[in-house]
């Protein structure tokens, strides 16, 4: 049968089918009648005789002429089933195409469209074993097959947008803008390959979280067909128990695809944002917070780092907003948030401050986790408590006040340093003297 066209194959594998459907009703029918007129003639029968008659019966119906034969026909089904499958699949994946502005490309839904239709006809030959079979084909035809295609186009990475980067990408436009004046003509494709690149790999971020979430619909679409199945005296707990561990294959492979977006969110945030981000964040260090009176006015009037530095995230993070499924977003806006909440700590650690320095960093921060909490819908203020604990050290006005906050004063406050880092901060305080530090009892 393999030399047919695949697209041949769908009347035949519908006939089948059907073929196999009537054939599990008649012999339903069957067994029904003669367990009736079992029942009727013998109705004084024990339990145990009753029971030896229904598995002799199935033997009976098991091995006539008729049930060989569907049985052996199914096998055949099975076999051009599949090949029809992984045909259509292939197919799919061959003529993929994603147009601009789409956030998936065409083999997800062309794909899964396959999938669905291939279980559904096993599922309308109302035998349990092609039924099975054919969603264990699908499953691993989608964790192997499917999904090394959309890893090997996430392998390819996410274009490198490091500040060397972009120097070499202004270079490279300009050569290219030269060149084609001098042959008088314009060729963008240089440059486009590029903004191609980041599309694509922002696509197929997108068309593994939609796999993963159309699998685990496509298992309870599944779930609510077999239950109808089941509720019509088809199969019994056996053929239940197959199904059952077919389905949890099913969200296995699910899972599989959700551990596939978060490594292809974790290449995103260490090729495009970390780069970036850590740049500006280490401006801070630029900026003195051992400031006086006329500095902190200057501050306020001509802010000098973090109204840039929220501009500058606004510019990065719109490219994957447009480009981005609001899930993947918001996943990688807390990437985000947890990258600033880290390195910022590190280049505080790094600064001194005076007591109007202290106040400028918790205007500071508090005007960034204003903007961050705009731009997600995860609550994001945890991630910065050890930040806001320690702008709350270099505003006291004395060593000794941090005891009003600390242990049975604490109030409802957790405190997420410890003792040696409340100390390390109290440091950063130029004007408090490391005497009185060691002498805490914290």
């Amino acid at each position: 049968m393999i030399f047919l066209c695949y697209r041949d194959l769908d009347p035949i594998l519908a006939e089948v089918t059907l073929m196999s459907a009537r054939t599990e009703l008649y012999l339903r029918f069957i067994k029904r009648r003669i367990t009736s007129d079992f029942e009727v003639g013998d109705s004084m029968a024990s339990e145990e005789i009753k029971q030896e008659h229904q598995q002799n019966l199935d033997k009976l119906l098991k091995h006539c002429l008729l049930s060989r034969s569907m049985q052996e026909l199914i096998g055949y089904y099975i076999t051009m089933e599949e090949y029809y499958m992984r045909e259509s699949v292939n197919k799919a994946v061959a003529m993929d195409t994603c147009e601009r502005g789409q956030l998936i490309s065409s083999m997800v839904d062309d794909v899964f469209y396959i999938v669905k239709k291939c279980i559904g006809r096993a599922l309308s030959s109302s035998s349990i074993d092609c039924l099975c079979a054919m969603i264990n084909l699908s499953t691993t035809m989608m964790e192997s097959d499917f999904r090394e295609v959309l890893c090997n186009k996430l392998r390819m990475g996410f274009p490198a947008t490091t500040l060397q980067d972009i120097q070499r990408g202004v270079t490279s436009a300009v050569s290219i803008v030269h060149s084609s004046l001098q042959q008088g003509k314009f060729d963008t494709k240089g440059i486009e390959s590029n903004d191609e690149a980041k599309m694509s790999f922002l696509v197929s971020l997108n068309n593994v979280e939609v796999c993963s979430e159309n699998i685990m619909t496509l298992k309870k679409n599944l779930e609510n067909d077999c239950r109808k199945l089941f509720s019509q005296d088809f199969g019994g707990d056996q053929a239940k128990a197959k199904i059952d561990s077919c389905l949890s294959d099913m969200a296995s492979v699910s899972n599989k695809f959700r551990d596939l977006l978060q490594e292809g969110l974790g290449e995103l945030n260490s090729t495009a944002v970390k780069p970036q981000v850590k740049p500006w964040i280490n401006v801070f260090l630029s900026v003195s917070h051992n400031i006086e009176e006329e500095e902190f006015n200057d501050y306020e009037a001509n802010d000098p780092w973090v109204q840039q530095f929220i501009v500058n995230l606004e510019q990065l993070m719109a490219e994957f907003k447009a480009g981005l499924s609001s899930i993947i977003y918001e996943n990688l806006t807390s990437l985000l948030t947890s990258l600033i909440a880290l390195e910022l700590e590190k280049v505080v650690l790094k600064s001194t401050f005076s007591r109007l320095g202290g106040l400028q960093f918790d205007k500071e921060l508090r005007s960034l986790i204003a903007y961050l909490t705009t731009v997600t819908t995860w609550t994001i203020r945890d991630k910065f408590a050890r930040l806001s604990q320690m702008a709350t050290i270099l505003n006291l006005e004395r060593v000794t006040e941090i005891l009003d906050y600390w242990g049975p004063n604490s109030g409802p406050l957790t405190w997420r340093l410890t003792p040696a880092e409340v100390r390390q901060v109290l440091a950063l305080r130029i004007d408090f003297r490391s005497e009185d530090i060691k002498r805490l009892r914290l």
